[in-house]
């Protein structure tokens, strides 16, 4: 699952979309700063998945914070990797969820939160939060700055 900057292989090159989750490839590099404690966040406003009864797609504004430690998720490989998911059945939770715990598994961080604010599927929206632990102390968190689902009031 994981590559070291050595041997990038998303990162300069042309690469495809990978046809699911299982498929891609997270990459990693190395921090610089590995002796600061510093949030990285990654933002995607327009994710897509299945839903896995229906197979309409769902759609989702995904906020990704981690505080690194040795890793930093390389972000075309990360791009392609969330891509993916646009013909992957599952449910809000297993998606916001498994895309946490295969960061986690690559970047082994100090700290990883995700937010996945999905909008409505049969008129109710699904918020899944997930995080890995107490924030480290000192670092400063910004909110996700993302509102509660409103609809059109």
């Amino acid at each position: 699952m994981a590559h070291d900057h050595g041997s990038l292989t998303k990162l300069g090159h042309s690469a495809s979309l990978p046809a699911s989750p299982e498929e891609a490839e997270l990459e990693r590099v190395e921090n610089p700063h590995a002796d600061t404690h510093y949030v990285a966040r990654f933002t995607c406003p327009e994710f897509t998945s299945l839903c896995p009864v229906t197979g309409q797609p769902d759609f989702a504004h995904l906020v990704i914070d981690y505080v690194p430690d040795g890793w930093l998720v390389e972000s075309k490989s990360l791009k392609l990797y969330l891509a993916s998911f646009r013909n992957h059945g599952a449910f809000h939770e297993d998606c916001t969820v498994r895309i946490g715990k295969d960061l986690v598994s690559l970047l082994e961080p100090h700290w990883l939160r995700i937010g996945g604010y999905w909008y409505p599927r049969g008129g109710i929206p699904i918020d899944v939060f997930w995080q890995t632990g107490p924030v480290p102390e000192g670092v400063w968190l910004p909110d996700q700055g993302v509102p509660p689902y409103r609809g059109r009031g």
